[in-house]
């Protein structure tokens, strides 16, 4: 599934990345709140679902090799986290829902678990 039929099906508004959503494949799926979680568990090529919101979420994408961040729940994203993004080139979206249900809708889809990688 590209990134752009996930932000599709996530209702997502693209902070930065518009250019590279048809060309990048989401391979597995990943959410925590919790980076040193992401350091532990993540995977090359993952997408990571998040409600942090912080600069913080995107360095760790970086570090992991993810193919683009969510974030979740929160109201706004802070204006250095997406010039982060964008100085990383990683895609960065937004979705107004809860991590549970943007999980749910792509579990449904049968992303895979990026811990399943892993194993």
């Amino acid at each position: 599934m590209t990134l752009r039929e996930v932000a599709d099906l996530l209702n997502c508004d693209v902070l930065y990345g518009e250019d590279k959503l048809e060309e990048i494949e989401v391979e597995s799926v990943g959410s925590s709140d919790l980076m040193s979680d992401v350091l532990a568990f993540g995977a090359t090529g993952m997408l990571l679902i998040t409600g942090l919101n912080s600069p913080q979420c995107v360095r760790t994408a970086a570090v992991v090799g993810a193919c683009g961040v969510i974030v979740v729940r929160k109201r706004e994203v802070l204006d250095n986290t997406v010039k982060l993004a964008r100085d990383l080139g990683i895609p960065l979206l937004f979705a107004s829902m809860s991590m549970y249900k943007a999980c749910g809708i792509l579990y449904s889809r049968e992303l895979t678990d990026a811990r399943e990688l892993g194993e």
